[in-house]
């Protein structure tokens, strides 16, 4: 085992699981390194929509985990590394890193340290900052999960992206791009609708006020190949009419549908890969060109519960908490 330096750090923490008003501003060691571990000052922390039900439990109920209280919240980040395990042969100290620390028990990104193992990091890609870097993480292996592994997209194939203009929705966007695809994006209000334009959606329409099918069958007359649907709710069943007989649909958990049986189709839910991030062709996609990582908002770590109430506001992309 290596030591880390004797310091401590500022870190945002919860002592039992429950609301907002359990979020602490606290003092607490920086954790020790161990051989296979990197230990990353934090230049920003991503504001997931999953965060919530982390500080409420749900988690460690669903993976029926006994967490070691007080636990520091953020599951994704990026900064620089200051210090590597002696068995670590990927990063040096000086690093630009992005990476995942999802219910780690040595503490999570509103902190201004983390350790992570190496295998949960890989350098910052292309022209992107800390702040868009921290921010992408979970949402950008939940996008890639879902086109890559789950619905396979091929180059050529028509695809359907609902919620084009939110957190994975943004994201999944540009790398379905990158995999040759065809993309109509149903995005949330003019401003998401000119976000996904910006984007490089082929065509874009607004959820709200826009007739999904009728988009849908001038943009493919003979259906959708394949839908991934970031959010739920009439505008998704809409969505699902789109396809093809024979076509596939993909929803990260969490995103309900209404009706599961759908004769013609095969509907997926899935979880992004957190416990072996694929880095390694995301960041080829994300490098192949401009790619932009949308942050509507950023906050301090102090104004860390004001991030997570800022989730339930109008926004598009993401938000994050910035550091150092």
């Amino acid at each position: 085992m290596t030591q880390t330096m004797n310091k401590t750090m500022k870190t945002v923490v919860i002592d039992r699981f429950g609301g907002l008003n359990e979020m602490k501003l606290r003092e607490l060691p920086v954790p020790e390194l161990d051989a296979n571990e990197i230990l990353v000052r934090v230049e920003a922390a991503g504001v997931g929509v999953w965060d919530p039900a982390e500080r409420e439990g749900y988690f460690a109920k669903e993976f029926n985990l006994s967490p070691k209280f007080p636990i520091i919240l953020g599951s994704d980040g990026a900064g620089t590394v200051e210090a590597v395990g002696e068995k670590v042969g990927r990063f040096k100290k000086g690093d630009r890193v992005y990476g995942v620390s999802f219910m780690s028990p040595k503490g999570g990104f509103y902190a201004e340290h983390v350790v992570m193992k190496e295998t949960q990091a890989a350098r910052i890609p292309g022209k992107l900052s800390a702040t868009q870097a921290g921010a992408m993480v979970v949402d950008l292996l939940t996008a890639y999960t879902g086109l890559e592994t789950t619905l396979h997209l091929q180059s050529g194939e028509s695809i359907l992206i609902f919620g084009a203009s939110g957190g994975i929705g943004h994201l999944a966007v540009q790398l379905a791009k990158r995999m040759g695809a065809r993309v109509l994006a149903v995005a949330s209000g003019p401003d998401g609708v000119a976000l996904a334009k910006r984007l490089g959606a082929d065509h874009v329409i607004d959820g709200h006020s826009d007739d999904i099918e009728a988009a849908a069958r001038a943009f493919t007359p003979k259906g959708m190949d394949a839908v991934l649907l970031t959010a739920g709710g009439a505008g998704a069943e809409k969505c699902l009419a789109t396809l093809r007989s024979g076509g596939r649909v993909a929803h990260p958990n969490g995103v309900e549908l209404p009706q599961k049986d759908r004769p013609g189709i095969t509907v997926q839910a899935y979880n992004g890969e957190t416990q072996n991030p694929p880095f390694e062709p995301i960041n080829r996609l994300i490098e192949s060109g401009p790619f932009d990582v949308e942050v509507a908002k950023t906050f301090s770590l102090e104004q860390a519960a004001d991030a997570q109430r800022a989730l339930d506001d109008h926004y598009l992309g993401k938000l994050a908490i910035k550091l150092n």
